[in-house]
């Protein structure tokens, strides 16, 4: 087997919105968010509240149950599409913030899909050499990166930040069994952010709107659905593994529905299935390692059981990973 997961941490803002206060400020209401989302709140960044703020919280957290000091990790990623800068990257600051001082650091864009990327190159890495110790952040400040004037999207998002620290293990029958990963750039426009407008002329970009998130809802929605779907089943095929004899699904927590959506086509029982997104909305990169925290300090995951990850987010990019707790 390959990287095993040995700590997991998670942080979120202190500050609670509730659809309640959202009436305030866009035209939407508490049903209306409700009957089409799931979701009831979501935790905003306040003053200091960074991006690389919560991911050095969560990282601390996921140090701590594993035991291990920031000095003994090798690598520190963090899947992100809501750096405090551009340049450095996020990882660089939770480094300094955390003491990683051994690390070398870097951040990863997949969007949603961020975490499992970076879990599944954590893998290879521990896979070439068993001493590394991995530190896969996945943390976001959507609420800087969103359209405060558009209900469909404002009402989706949250902050926050999960972390999971990834190492070998004596016992080998532990680990990664299997990811399955794809990407398609050319539908890039059903969901995507600008970024800063260029400073040169030349090439900046003629529609450009605004550095914030732009979707088409309906249409990610069927896509997100269906490529899940395949995911898991390709996942599953690959690795010769039966959906009944995984104990844990922890999927992207996008927004309820998906969510329902996707256990009718797998056939999944809800009491298999994480979903936490009604109190968080969709925190992208954070969502799957923020649910994964909450669920194995809960004592929901034990050590043997299968649990399946799957993703689908901006790009696009999606896939499913499988470990063996």
């Amino acid at each position: 087997m390959g990287g095993v997961i040995l700590g997991t941490g998670s942080a979120l803002p202190r500050r609670v919105v509730t659809n309640k206060e959202l009436e305030k400020i866009v035209d939407t209401s508490d049903e209306w968010i409700r009957a089409r989302t799931g979701i009831k709140q979501r935790h905003i960044s306040s003053e200091g509240e960074y991006t690389y703020v919560l991911a050095s919280r969560a990282a601390e957290k996921a140090l701590e149950m594993a035991g291990m000091a920031a000095a003994e990790i090798d690598l520190l990623v963090v899947a992100t599409i809501s750096s405090h800068m551009l340049m450095p990257s996020s990882a660089c600051f939770v480094q300094r913030e955390i003491g990683a001082n051994k690390a070398f650091a870097y951040d990863i864009n997949a969007a949603c899909s961020g975490f499992l990327y970076g879990l599944d190159m954590a893998d290879h890495y521990i896979r070439a050499d068993s001493s590394k110790k991995i530190l896969v952040i996945g943390a976001e400040t959507l609420s800087g990166r969103l359209n405060w004037d558009d209900r469909n999207t404002c009402i989706l998002f949250g902050d926050g930040a999960g972390a999971a620290v990834v190492g070998a293990s004596d016992n080998t029958a532990r680990g990664m069994v299997g990811s399955n990963h794809f990407s398609d750039g050319s539908l890039w426009n059903l969901l995507y952010m600008h970024t800063a407008e260029s400073c040169n002329s030349e090439i900046k970009v003629e529609d450009w709107c605004g550095a914030h998130i732009v979707m088409e809802g309906k249409e990610v929605f069927k896509h997100a659905v269906k490529a899940m779907e395949d995911a898991v089943r390709g996942l599953l095929a690959k690795t010769g593994t039966d959906l009944a004899d995984v104990t844990m699904v922890v999927p992207h927590q996008a927004n309820v529905r998906i969510l329902n959506n996707l256990m009718e086509r797998l056939e999944l029982s809800k009491e298999k299935v994480f979903i936490n997104a009604p109190l968080y909305g969709n925190t992208s990169a954070a969502s799957i390692p923020i649910a994964l925290d909450e669920a194995n300090r809960n004592g929901r995951i034990k050590e043997g059981d299968l649990v399946l990850f799957c993703a689908f987010g901006g790009g696009f990019t999606w896939g499913a990973s499988l470990i063996k707790w």
